[in-house]
Formats: structure tokens, C-alpha cells, sequence
């Protein structure tokens, strides 16, 4: 059973940083990505980054130079840092895993492995002054 736990969510004031965390368990396959995901009210849901197993990434244009993925394979958990938050970050962001042995970071991102993919439940974070 694949188990994916977000953590680490906030609110926060514009320019401040955040740390958000993915516990995951039970994902299947030896070669897997792993990426964030966000949601804002009224919008579709986006890929923010994505990582595979060998540390590649990729990021969403909107977030480059602010936001970094990075993974601690012995603990099993996905990180992402925030920097400089702005308002329009300001969404429910998810952990997502992959599980197709060709996955790549960037297909991640754009969301065209969406439907082979394992979900959390989320965790709010709110960028407001």
C-alpha cells in the first residue's frame, strides 16, 4: 500500500520561506520520481518540481531560482524548500510519486504521467501579509 504524507504547510508573509516535507512508504518499483504538486482555489492543479532517483530535477518556470526539491533516500522523504513566497504560491500542495520505471522529472512536471500516479492528502500553505 503506497502511502504518501505531506507536512510542513503554513501560512506565511510574502518573502518568507517554508520547508515542506513527503513521507513516502510502499511505493512499488526500484526506479521511481518523486514530485510537488500544487492547487489553488477555482484553478487546475499544476507540477511544481520533480526529482527521480539519480537527483535530476525539473521545476515549473514559475518557481525556478525560489523553490528546490531534494530527497534523503535512506529516510524515504521528499523535501521542498520555498523561498522568496509570493501571494500566487499561495495553494494546497501535494506529494506525488511515480512509479514508471522510464519516468522523467520534466514529464512529471507537466503532468503527462498524472494517471499512472500516487497522491497525499495535501498540506496548505498561504502566503498573505
Amino acid at each position: 500500500q503506497v502511502q504518501l504524507q505531506e507536512s510542513g504547510g503554513n501560512s506565511v508573509q510574502p518573502g518568507g520561506s517554508l520547508r515542506l516535507s513527503c513521507a513516502a512508504s510502499g511505493v512499488p518499483g526500484s526506479r521511481r520520481c518523486m514530485g510537488w504538486f500544487r492547487q489553488a482555489p477555482g484553478k487546475e492543479r499544476e507540477g511544481v518540481a520533480a526529482i527521480d532517483n539519480d537527483g535530476s530535477t525539473s521545476y515549473a518556470d514559475s518557481v525556478k531560482g525560489r523553490f528546490t526539491i531534494s530527497q534523503d533516500n535512506a529516510k524515504n522523504t521528499l523535501y521542498l524548500q520555498m523561498n522568496s513566497l509570493k501571494p500566487e504560491d499561495t495553494a494546497m500542495y501535494y506529494c506525488g510519486a511515480d512509479p514508471l520505471p522510464l519516468c522523467r522529472p520534466s514529464t512529471v512536471v507537466a503532468g503527462t504521467d498524472d494517471e499512472y500516479m500516487y497522491w497525499g492528502q495535501g498540506t496548505q500553505v498561504t502566503v498573505s501579509s
